[in-house]
């Protein structure tokens, strides 16, 4: 009995040097990822890529866009409403590839500038090309 009741101490004074090995490892490289500004993949995202890049394909989440990129998203926007009038904007965004949220202000723009028009409302909106 002497003998088994060592040999559990043991087995398990093992496991928590173990275990208190991979917190120490999992706070270091947490703390390595926040001082490079990445992020750590997430569980379930594609190997090989960073959380970051699913999120965003061109720039950080939060990180405004250059004006050359949101111009030519205009651009593309424009004409691809042109081709396919009547369209929601969740259609669109994934016609495009592009995140609904993303394509708001050059909506907006497109709008404002009256290269294409609007019917319906909310959700229901389709866009259609002047």
């Amino acid at each position: 009995m002497p003998n088994t009741d060592a040999a559990i101490r043991d087995a398990v004074e093992s496991f928590v040097e173990q275990l208190r090995e991979l917190i120490q490892q999992a706070a270091l490289e947490s703390v390595e990822v926040a001082l490079s500004g990445g992020a750590p993949a997430r569980r379930g995202a594609k190997p090989g890529r960073s959380a970051v890049a699913v999120l965003a394909k061109d720039h950080q989440k939060g990180a405004k866009r250059t004006s050359e990129e949101l111009e030519a998203l205009v651009k593309k926007l424009h004409s691809y409403v042109a081709k396919n009038s009547g369209q929601r904007i969740e259609q669109i965004g994934k016609a495009l590839g592009v995140a609904t949220k993303e394509l708001m202000l050059p909506v907006k723009k497109l709008v404002g500038e009256k290269k294409i028009s609007t019917k319906g409302q909310k959700r229901a909106t389709t866009y259609f090309a002047k």
